[in-house]
């Protein structure tokens, strides 16, 4: 019983570390035999396609990250948002207008100016960096939306890609990408906001494929290694729930 009762006080930590040691062993797997292929989701085919589109048109791709904290919940999506800008930035960098950033909160707003700055750094295109570029459109959820929607009227913006923790306010947001006839790729931590680009969104990210942004951008073998280590626990935990059914069936629990 004290064996137990240690167990489930630890189980949390116990989980964490397994998790990251399978993900570990997984990404150096995936390097060596790189033949796995992740399951199609059209919200990145068609960013990808986007990306492409946007670079021979000469039009402008608007990356909104939300308004979450780095200290809560929300971190993890607001990360994934930074890891989708600094991909598409990566991709879009040669574009005459360079990607645009907005956030509807400060610490994210230096971190999108830090990571477009690395980024353009990184491929040896500095000079393209412009300070404008990652912008804090609001610090109140309304407030950001409503400056987030004059770029996407009037920057010539051909798709946008919202991914991070929204509100209600996303909606007023995807209503300025269907106005102005640019593609809407969008996903969000917040059931709410889901609900919203469900039916606002050209293309939405449902549920956890948000969180998947890194693996279908390329963003390194961890992130896929992540989605095949979600996979497996998914079934180990099922596995577990079917056979504690039958144990509790028979009487042994």
């Amino acid at each position: 019983m004290d064996i137990m009762n240690i167990l489930g006080d630890y189980l949390g930590l116990i989980f964490l570390i397994v998790f990251v040691v399978l993900m570990v062993v997984l990404a150096v797997i995936g390097q060596r035999f790189p033949a796995r292929t992740l399951r199609e989701i059209p919200a990145f085919h068609r960013l990808r396609r986007a990306v492409g589109l946007a670079v021979e048109a000469g039009t402008r791709l608007h990356i909104s990250i939300g308004r979450g904290n780095m200290v809560g919940m929300q971190t993890a999506s607001a990360l994934i948002g930074l890891t989708m800008l600094e991909r598409i930035a990566r991709a879009a960098s040669i574009s005459d207008q360079p990607p645009v950033a907005t956030s509807g909160d400060g610490v994210l707003a230096i971190l999108t100016q830090d990571t477009l700055h690395k980024t353009y750094r990184n491929i040896g295109a500095e000079s393209r960096y412009e300070l404008t570029s990652g912008r804090l459109t609001g610090v109140t959820p309304f407030s950001y939306a409503a400056g987030a929607m004059p770029i996407i009227r009037e920057e010539q913006v051909s798709a946008n890609v919202l991914a991070g923790h929204f509100g209600s306010e996303v909606a007023l947001i995807a209503e300025a990408g269907e106005r102005s006839g640019s593609l809407t790729i969008a996903g969000s931590d917040s059931l709410s906001a889901q609900a919203i680009l469900f039916a606002a969104a050209q293309e939405p990210l449902i549920g956890e494929e948000l969180f998947a942004g890194g693996a279908y951008l390329g963003a390194g073998a961890l992130h896929a290694a992540s989605l095949h280590t979600q996979d497996i626990l998914r079934w180990v935990l099922v596995l577990v729930m079917v056979i504690g059914a039958i144990l509790k069936i028979a009487g042994v629990l």
